[in-house]
């Protein structure tokens, strides 16, 4: 009897059709890893690099006594409120429109762009100067130690120079970041740092003006790192397309990106401010000395670990902008699912490390045995921390590449202080958990931001995105995209 004929072919050719695209999809997944893994890994390298800039100079102004440490940590915390966050946050502006011009070829407006930046965060600088001059007055009637807001106002006028440089260097960092251009930035940090050890040294210890001197140093040392970029940027080839010179064209438009710059501002702002709210806080806790320390080790611990997601954020939104400006919705989105599966696996990770180091690390802060202890105690409570923080860090790398920062703005202010520090209040000061409590009450409100990002990065409609890129690029100047 005869089998019956059955046509193998077509299911074969449907297999390997199958296969192919199993294959190709792999490909792409691997391909974008390697991209984001690129990107992020000097990135992580530039934000460790430039932090340590203000860490370098407090551990020199520390070997000059209790008075000039607690004023020059004071004085640094309140320039990064007043100042860095503010001209950080606004230079985050600059992940959308240079990210999606760099993406849509119009080379031209990325330079455009930065210079527009550069005016307007220089003007910014100039009130934010202001501030900064009167830090003593204004930290004295905050009800702090007088001799320490007077030193530590002292301190901040001899740092307004690094206010206009650290404008400028973030507004270059944004330029060449868009570009995919981040190894020069590397190398510019490290060098800036290396060159910062042996100005503090002379400045602190040589010159005769102790921490004022450690204060001046940052100023010089952040404007050695503006002018080696700039540098870069006006001589390498990489530029050339890109950097054509200084034009009028930056004047214009200023409106459309402070409508960008303000949210992004205020995203960046809003969670700085809650978690320095946070070790101010624990001052007024019974014990308030140990209390004080141990929640400025968890920030500086936290702070630390934080440059890793910090990295992929700002790569997946190089990455996200970048594609959206291309057209390619797609790849926008690809880029999207590989830096949440890193920041899920760079999450765990690190958490694991935090709970075996958990017994030691105090003692890198503290040779006190009851500071160690309580450290140890909060490790955990911080890996949990850290494991939600890098999730929203990410997503709002994902905002950042769409110019969405409006509705991340209105997610932080809820999450934060509508949420998590009357939760943090609740837990510390009604139900006596102490620093502890604090913290957790601040992981209540990472929890419910990241929850919202995530629903919000859901729902994007990915062409929709690629057309308000386009739109966005061609409101700037006249073009076509080139798909």
């Amino acid at each position: 009897m005869d089998k019956p004929f059955i046509n193998t072919t077509t299911s074969n050719n449907n297999d390997d059709e199958k296969n192919g695209e199993n294959i190709t999809r792999k490909e792409e997944i691997v391909e974008e890893a390697k991209k984001q893994v690129w990107l992020a890994g000097p990135l992580i390298c530039v934000s460790l690099l430039q932090s340590c800039l203000q860490l370098i100079s407090v551990m020199f102004v520390g070997h000059l006594g209790e008075l000039a440490l607690s004023a020059a940590s004071m004085a640094t915390s309140f320039a990064t409120v007043t100042g860095f966050s503010l001209l950080m946050g606004m230079s985050c502006a600059l992940d959308t429109f240079c990210g999606q011009s760099y993406g849509a070829k119009q080379y031209q407006m990325v330079g455009i762009h930065m210079q527009r930046a550069m005016f307007i965060l220089s003007l910014v600088s100039i009130p934010l100067a202001l501030i900064w001059a009167n830090t003593g007055i204004i930290l004295k009637a905050l009800g702090q130690d007088p001799a320490i807001s007077k030193e530590a106002g002292l301190y901040a006028q001899y740092m307004i120079p690094s206010l206009f440089a650290y404008g400028l260097l973030q507004c270059h960092v944004r330029f060449l970041q868009t570009q995919n251009i981040v190894f020069p930035m590397m190398v510019s940090s490290g060098i800036t740092t290396l060159l910062h050890v042996f100005v503090c040294w002379i400045l602190v210890f040589k010159s005769g003006l102790g921490s004022r001197g450690a204060a001046l140093a940052n100023s010089i040392s952040y404007w050695i790192n503006v002018v080696l970029l700039a540098l870069y940027v006006k001589f390498s080839s990489t530029c050339a397309r890109t950097w054509t010179g200084f034009s009028m064209e930056a004047l214009q438009n200023i409106p459309s990106f402070i409508r960008l710059a303000v949210p992004s501002a205020v995203m960046v702002c809003l969670e700085m401010w809650s978690f320095e709210m946070i070790v101010l806080l624990s001052g007024l806790l019974p014990n308030p000395q140990l209390e004080t320390s141990v929640l400025s080790i968890s920030l500086n611990t936290t702070a630390n670990f934080w440059m890793i997601p910090f990295g992929l954020s700002a790569s997946v939104s190089t990455r996200v902008a970048n594609e959206l400006g291309a057209g390619h919705p797609q790849a926008a989105r690809l880029a999207v699912y590989v830096v949440f599966t890193m920041a899920l696996t760079e999450g765990i990770l690190v958490g694991m490390v935090m709970l075996l180091i958990r017994n030691v690390w105090g003692y890198a802060y503290s040779n006190e045995e009851e500071v160690v202890k309580y450290v140890a105690i909060m490790m955990p409570i911080l890996a949990i921390s850290n494991f939600f923080d890098g999730l929203m860090t990410v997503l709002s790398g994902v905002v950042r590449g769409c110019g969405r920062q409006k509705i991340g703005a209105y997610i932080n202010l809820g999450s934060y202080y509508i949420v998590g520090i009357p939760c943090a209040v609740l837990f510390a000061f009604v139900l006596h958990i102490g620093g502890k409590g604090l913290w957790v009450g601040i992981i209540c409100g990472l929890i419910l931001q990241g929850f919202f990002f995530l629903v919000l990065v859901a729902r994007i409609n990915w062409n929709e995105q690629a057309m308000k890129a386009k739109s966005r690029v061609c409101d700037s100047t006249s073009c076509d995209i080139i798909s």
